[in-house]
């Protein structure tokens, strides 16, 4: 079991003609059930040809009507992202992934109060994500497959590099992970880590869950309140940028303090409050997993 993707899913890559699209499209065919998951690309100007042998169609709408695609992962330059985005939604698409960074802010808040107006059931992964796995079933995004291995352990990030080494260090220790979910470091995104946390709570092949966050906004805060009522599971956590001086910008844009509760000492003090176990330090997840883990 896992959340959100397994092995039968079938994705649609927007963006598949360009240089990334292509990179990262050949990595996740190559990895697993990739070859049986990528079922089709997005490109209006090069329909009717084919990707290594993946379908070119011109709009995600008839690529879900060709294949039965329910997802979708989305490697479009900046200034068309948005765009991407909405028009994965208006399929009706499952899931939709976008891997982009660097989309303008407000054309994000356009799209997501479009969705939010709409009631639209699309749920949005990203942007400026590294994706998600589901170790020896799929990978969609840009994360190394290798350092992954099927287990119990949950994995939700908003940095992606962050989300690398926690699986790395519970793969060192023999635990494996069920999926891992990057959900991006931008101020405006897709699912937060409570929504992540709750498909966690709800997977039966799913023991404990590490959550790693970072300084700026309130993501991190609203989901350890979220688990101390309703979570049945463990949870640790880890939040970046602790050395942080106040009304410092880190490079992720959603890493902005705006000073006093968004500050990674001000996050850690509610998780722990929250039944949360924290580390200071990000080479001590795995081990702190392990020791709640019994």
């Amino acid at each position: 079991m896992s959340i959100l993707i397994n092995k039968d899913t079938k994705v649609i890559t927007q963006g598949i003609t360009g240089k990334t699209g292509q990179f990262h499209t050949r990595m996740c065919r190559e990895y697993a059930n990739g070859k049986a998951a990528f079922v089709a690309g997005v490109n209006p100007k090069r329909a009717g040809e084919d990707f290594e042998g993946v379908p070119i169609y011109a709009n995600v709408k008839e690529a879900k009507e060709a294949t039965g695609a329910t997802v979708s992962v989305i490697y479009v330059p900046p200034a068309g992202a948005a765009a991407a985005i909405w028009e994965a939604v208006e399929a009706d698409l499952d899931l939709t992934i976008c891997i982009t960074e660097g989309i303008p802010v407000r054309d994000m808040l356009e799209v997501r109060n479009r969705m939010r107006a709409e009631n639209r059931k699309t749920l949005l992964l990203g942007p400026n994500c590294p994706g998600l796995i589901t170790p020896d079933e799929i990978k969609i995004g840009i994360m190394p497959g290798h350092i992954h291995r099927k287990g119990r352990i949950g994995i939700v990030s908003r940095s992606g590099t962050l989300t690398y080494e926690a699986v790395a260090q519970v793969t060192e220790l023999g635990l494996g992970q069920s999926s891992a979910v990057g959900i991006g470091g931008d101020p405006i995104n897709g699912l937060k880590h409570v929504d992540v946390l709750k498909l966690f709570n709800d997977d039966p092949d799913t023991d404990a869950v590490i959550m790693i966050g970072e300084i700026g906004g309130p993501d991190e805060v609203d989901a350890a309140r979220w688990a101390k009522d309703n979570m049945k599971k463990p949870v640790v956590g880890f939040i970046a940028g602790v050395t942080a001086p106040p009304g410092k910008r880190m490079g992720h844009a959603g890493a902005l303090i705006s000073g006093g509760a968004d500050t990674a000492d001000a996050k850690l003090e509610v998780m722990e409050a929250c039944g949360i176990r924290t580390t200071r330090n990000p080479s001590e997840m795995g081990k702190l997993l392990k020791s709640v883990l019994g």
